[in-house]
């Protein structure tokens, strides 16, 4: 099959009626929700599925593709391609130079600025305001050379503002650096040790677009793969497909984006139960995709939904506090 052992969640000792309970509600009541995944020592043992989606479904992953990307680069330096995250990105799109807003900042913008989101450039999806908020950009013929002549309102290195268009770049530069666009590199170095082929690289645009700028689309059960790799700091099936260093690296916090810690595009995300705290590593993206990894429980959950721009998608936040991390906390 896919590489995935499965058990049923009798084996794992725990008492199971909050459990049973939550997916009773969720069944009979009205939610967004299209899939729930929960891997606990190597081992799937919770996989439901709602409102008419299934397990071979693509889900669009949104920015969740944002921590692949950073996977991606993590491989890409591992292979050579790229030397380092403290090179300038203008090494690597040398196709590409800024025409407009000419500012020697730019000249100092690093990959390391793309991936904790502090270019400076004038980009904040979180702000309708912003040039470079990521539906302007959509609309926009060039994304690469539209983001590049962004103005400068920060020094880099100084301030982090979510920007999609920041991990456009990072996946161009993969692309020109390999000589292999995205898709094909992801496939090639990732995919496939992972034993994924279920998946599609789209947008939600109509018009046509390059690679760099196309999203994830993936089954729950290979999203949950993305996460047991990280959990087992970059290890599959025994294969070492990222290095761990890495793994570390990318996920350890270097800044804090709306007053959340952020590591280089993945999420930290604190939970509290019962006095204890329980950090997990998270890709997050809109309408509740979800990649949760607790290396503290050994555990992964995936979510995906449909609840886009809307309150509804931290629904999964709610399972896990509630019902999921008590549940297993009282095991270990």
């Amino acid at each position: 099959m896919d590489g995935w052992e499965t058990n049923n969640l009798k084996s794992q000792k725990i008492d199971t009626a909050r459990i049973y309970q939550l997916f009773t509600q969720l069944r009979n009541g009205e939610n967004k929700l299209h899939s729930v995944l929960l891997i606990k020592n190597n081992q799937l043992i919770i996989e439901e599925y709602f409102n008419d989606h299934s397990a071979n479904q693509q889900h669009d992953l949104r920015s969740a593709t944002k921590s692949i990307r950073s996977i991606l680069l993590g491989i890409a330096i591992d292979k050579g391609y790229i030397a380092n995250i403290d090179d300038p990105i203008s090494k690597y799109l040398t196709n590409k130079v800024p025409t407009k807003n000419l500012d020697e900042r730019k000249d100092k913008i690093t990959i390391k600025h793309l991936l904790t989101m502090s270019t400076g450039l004038d980009c904040n999806d979180w702000d309708k305001k912003s040039k470079g908020q990521e539906d302007k950009v959509y609309r926009k013929e060039d994304w690469i050379q539209y983001t590049l002549d962004l103005p400068m309102v920060n020094e880099p290195g100084t301030v982090s503002n979510y920007c999609s268009m920041g991990t456009v770049l990072l996946a161009e530069i993969i692309g020109q650096a390999s000589g292999m666009p995205i898709d094909k590199f992801a496939e090639k170095y990732l995919f496939k040790p992972l034993g994924i082929s279920n998946v599609s690289w789209e947008h939600t645009s109509k018009k046509e677009i390059i690679p760099s700028g196309k999203r994830l689309y993936m089954a729950s059960r290979d999203m949950a793969k993305i996460g047991q790799l990280v959990l087992n700091k970059g290890k599959w099936n025994g294969q070492q497909v990222v290095p761990e260093k890495w793994i570390e690296e990318s996920t350890t916090p270097k800044t804090k984006i709306t007053g959340i810690d952020y590591g280089y595009l993945w999420w930290n995300i604190l939970f509290k139960v019962k006095e204890k705290e329980i950090v997990s590593k998270v890709a997050t993206g809109n309408g509740g995709q979800y990649i949760m990894v607790f290396p503290d429980l050994d555990m992964v959950a995936v979510f995906t939904g449909g609840a886009y721009n809307s309150q509804e998608d931290k629904l999964p936040f709610a399972i896990i506090k509630d019902i999921f991390l008590p549940t297993f906390m009282n095991k270990n």
